[in-house]
């Protein structure tokens, strides 16, 4: 235990991080690599690998996902944003590449590869994106002269490019609900509530009629007619596991699941511990949004504030798609569950949000001298 008498950037640390932030993240990483020797050994055995292969991968990316994730929590808000800008500008050039050289997989170009690792940009484009439009939105409030939210529109069509040109809907949807809360906070108009609400709604039809992979989940969804058995066997593990579960390794309806170690771990959950413990999973994402957005409702500065609740906005709907699609809520849609789900690029790319999430919300002692001179300001103004 580190002294509250001690100096030093550790002890400062310590003392400023919020740790009830801190402690969920860890639970999750935590629950996450429990959840692999559940979920991922039937799949590896399917495709013809030794049974812990996925778990062993889960294992080495843990470390340096809890190393980022810790290693950025030390950073000042200011360093925040430039490390952000450095990181989208890759993540865009990435997402460029992938689209000419990366890899094809099921007619989508996500993927590059990076000497023995494959890496998915557009991953740590996500938090990257949401910290450089929550500078723009505040420059844009603090000085009315700079473009900012022009910028930030700019900005916004450039990603929604390259993501419908993989082609990924879902992160396309994901990326546009959290810029439009984020921009609905900075005060968007209703004109450009009105037309941007109709953009989505012709980019969604656009997307049903031209794109037929699409069109077949969304009418799959609809109907319930097709290839549903995903989606099908993932609601039979739910029912099977009912409130307390079959038991771990007790699983049988997880061995048939294709994507049981990714997208559909939430179903693999409950069949094996329950629907109980699935609706505590669930809590610690809603305890994690909900104490991200108190953080923002305190915080004074417009960056700060946009930044937090954007990123907490993040994790919170990227962990509501992946449970309403096991949930058959949704249409199917391959999302994964924030550092629940097996991926490197994933689990590293939700530490760097959380990191990020860590050292915005870290209690410094200039902010607390801000607020205590604004509060003693307001108290000197004589009432009229």
């Amino acid at each position: 235990m580190v002294s509250r008498a001690e100096r030093g950037a550790l002890a400062d640390w310590f003392w400023t991080i919020d740790r009830y932030f801190l402690a969920a993240f860890i639970l999750l990483m935590g629950i996450g690599f429990m959840l692999s020797f559940a979920a991922s050994p039937p799949v590896a055995e399917r495709i013809g690998l030794d049974s812990f292969h996925f778990v062993t991968r889960h294992a080495f990316f843990l470390l340096p996902s809890f190393a980022v994730m810790i290693g950025l929590s030390f950073l000042s808000p200011r360093q925040v944003r430039r490390t952000a800008m450095i990181m989208l500008v890759v993540s865009v050039l990435l997402m460029v590449f992938a689209l000419f050289f990366g890899i094809e997989v099921k007619g989508a170009r996500r993927w590059v590869n990076i000497g023995n690792l494959s890496i998915q940009p557009s991953e740590f484009m996500k938090p990257a994106f949401v910290i450089v439009c929550a500078w723009l939105f505040s420059e844009n409030s603090r000085q009315p002269d700079i473009p900012g939210n022009f910028f930030a529109m700019l900005l916004y069509g450039i990603v929604v490019v390259l993501l419908v040109a993989q082609p990924d809907l879902g992160q396309t949807i994901l990326t546009s609900a959290v810029w439009g809360g984020m921009f609905f906070m900075a005060g968007l108009p209703w004109f450009w509530i009105i037309l941007l609400g109709g953009l989505g709604i012709g980019g969604l039809s656009a997307a049903y009629f031209a794109l037929p992979h699409v069109a077949g989940r969304i009418d799959r969804f609809m109907t319930g007619e097709g290839d549903t058995f995903q989606v099908d066997t993932a609601r039979e593990a739910i029912i099977r596991g009912d409130w307390f579960g079959q038991g771990p390794g007790e699983g049988i309806v997880k061995r048939i699941i294709p994507d049981g170690h990714t997208d559909f771990v939430f179903s693999v959950a409950a069949e094996e511990f329950g629907i109980l413990f699935c609706m505590a999973l669930v809590a610690i994402f809603a305890f994690i949004v909900l104490r991200g957005l108190g953080h923002a409702f305190r915080e004074r500065d417009d960056f700060t504030r946009f930044s937090i609740a954007g990123l907490v906005l993040l994790l919170g709907l990227q962990s509501f798609i992946n449970v309403g699609v096991n949930l058959e809520l949704l249409p199917a849609k391959g999302m994964t569950l924030p550092l629940i789900s097996y991926g490197g690029s994933s689990m590293i790319a939700i530490c760097v949000t959380a990191g990020f999430l860590l050292a915005l919300t870290r209690h410094r002692p200039e902010k607390r001298a801000q607020e205590r001179s604004l509060f003693r300001s307001s108290r000197s103004v004589p009432a009229e």
